[in-house]
């Protein structure tokens, strides 16, 4: 009985958005070539590892629906991503990604939707199919609509404006051995 229980607990999660947060933001990133990663991502994607957060990526993805990149070349980007991040002893546990836009130039993402932010949709879906608690949750975006979308969703959020993720990651869980950690 108590396994049961324990296996149908809500988890937390760290949600990050990525263009700014995780890589300087270039303008629409889309391959391998143009991703530079921010001082300290993936050292924080680890701590957040170790201190039991899922790291779910929530990201406004309007490149592909202005042409520059498609969901096949975005998909391998995160693929990358993963490699570099497994190479370090950190991991990304999901990825949601809005790739619409109103005015989008290709018509099949032309479109007003619920998961671009800030609307909360990305966030919520993510809550859905992880069975995350909010509560436990918290996002760390770089532009105020990542906050919207956050706060829409009932999850804490930080704005993200220095230069060193991991620093940045500190000053929001207190320095502990791994497993210590609390969720926010």
């Amino acid at each position: 009985m108590a396994r049961d229980v324990e296996s149908r607990r809500l988890r937390g999660a760290a949600f990050l958005d990525r263009d700014g947060v995780l890589n300087v933001d270039h303008g629409y990133v889309g391959k391998s070539r143009d991703f530079e990663w921010i001082a300290g991502a993936p050292e924080a994607i680890r701590y957040l590892n170790d201190a039991g957060y899922l790291v779910v990526v929530v990201t406004n993805q309007s490149g592909i629906a202005r042409g520059y990149y498609t969901e096949a070349e975005f998909r391998a980007l995160h693929r990358w991503i993963d490699q570099r991040l497994r190479e370090s002893g950190a991991r990304i546990d999901a990825v949601y990604f809005c790739p619409h836009l109103p005015d989008a130039e290709l018509p099949a993402y032309r479109r007003n939707c619920e998961c671009r932010k800030p609307r909360p949709g990305l966030l919520l879906q993510a809550v859905r199919e992880l069975d995350l608690d909010p509560a436990s949750s918290f996002l760390i975006g770089d532009e105020t609509r990542d906050c919207a979308a956050a706060a829409a969703a009932a999850v804490a959020s930080y704005l993200f404006t220095g230069s060193d993720l991991l620093d940045f990651v500190r000053g929001i869980l207190p320095a502990a051995t791994p497993g210590e950690l609390h969720h926010a």
